[in-house]
């Protein structure tokens, strides 16, 4: 929070508990006479770094989902199980008992890959899983489908259940940048498919915490910034938000009404892998505001509301009391940054009984 920014009603409610109203000699601005001691208890001024801190509900979840899609057409044979990780090589499902194979790259499939085809990126990526998985002895990777590529794509074929034509085609290959996670399936086994159908939502292995925030908020959310996650069992780890959405959309009911509430998408790192394996499982995220170091702090309950307005503190000096108008500035745990004339750390102010 930026000095001088409102305090919560929660804090108002607080410094308001210890004294509704706090009047300097004469209704001026300076600081009041000593008086008598009547504070039920102490607190001293403390130098300190503050920050403000929130609670906002997040969702532990997988990055990068997408929907793959099959260029084949027929009978669903074999579908891979939601929560399964496919890694390269590896058969996404089968139509026919033909497997859909899954190999890295960030190309999409997009014409048939064969002898006499002209040069490209595309036949390049093909050639490097060819190698990767162990069928390229006499490939040499290239944008160029060579003899040797036709060669190694027919023995592939055959390893993997598909027939020996030397060609590649989307009916048996999606190419994706990384192993993927399967989500759910968009088809059964027994089911019909066709070309451009959805077979799968897939998404990456790697765990991060998504959070539609509050636009309120969104001071809060600075990419880079770090932040504690509370997990499913009470498991915290902390993480760091790796990505802030630009667009604000409208906050959904659990009737899938609009709210009145317009959120961003945040997207946090956990530092670690979290024990549990739950998608979509419900988390705390703690969120931090910009860091005030080395300031002079009380407790909330400490402040006065003053009858012209504003804060004051009541400074105990030995056996007497006098008033002291304060600006307030950051607020968090508890501890709210204070300024005035002849504050110093140690002091000690008035502040309610425990």
């Amino acid at each position: 929070m930026k000095k001088g920014l409102a305090f919560s009603g929660a804090a108002l409610l607080a410094a308001a508990a210890w004294a509704v109203l706090a009047l300097l000699d004469g209704g001026g601005t300076g600081t009041a006479s000593p008086s008598k001691v009547t504070v039920p208890a102490t607190a001293a001024i403390a130098r300190q770094d503050l920050v403000d801190t929130k609670t906002v509900d997040g969702a532990l979840t997988y990055s990068g989902e997408r929907l793959l899609t099959s260029g084949a057409a027929g009978t669903v044979t074999w579908v891979a199980a939601e929560g399964t990780v496919i890694r390269r090589g590896h058969p996404l499902l089968k139509i026919d008992r033909k497997p859909l194979v899954l190999m890295y790259g960030k190309l999409p499939l997009y014409r048939q890959l064969e002898q006499g085809v002209s040069d490209g990126p595309d036949v390049e990526q093909l050639e490097r899983n060819l190698k990767a998985l162990g069928y390229g002895d006499y490939l040499t990777v290239n944008e160029s489908f060579s003899y040797a590529t036709y060669l190694a794509v027919r023995q592939w074929q055959d390893d993997v259940g598909l027939q020996r034509t030397g060609r590649v085609d989307a009916a048996q290959v999606v190419f994706v940048p990384a192993a993927v996670r399967v989500t759910a399936a968009k088809v059964e086994v027994g089911g019909r498919t066709g070309p451009g159908q959805g077979v799968l939502t897939v998404s990456g292995i790697r765990r991060l915490v998504h959070v539609d925030l509050n636009t309120d908020y969104q001071a809060l959310a600075r990419k880079g910034a770090k932040v504690s996650v509370k997990l499913p069992g009470g498991e915290r780890i902390a993480g760091k938000i790796t990505s802030v959405g630009t667009v604000a959309k409208s906050a959904q009911s659990g009737q899938g009404q609009d709210n009145g509430e317009t959120t961003v998408d945040v997207d946090i790192t956990l530092n670690k892998t979290p024990r549990t394996k739950l998608d979509q499982a419900p988390v705390d995220v703690e969120l931090e505001s910009e860091r005030h170091k080395g300031v002079l702090a009380v407790p909330v309950e400490a402040l006065l509301a003053l009858r012209e307005g504003g804060f004051g503190v009541e400074v105990v000096e030995g056996s007497a009391t006098r008033i002291v108008p304060v600006q307030v500035g950051a607020f968090g745990s508890g501890k709210v940054e204070i300024s005035g004339t002849g504050l110093a750390e140690g002091m000690k102010v008035g502040v309610p009984a425990p």
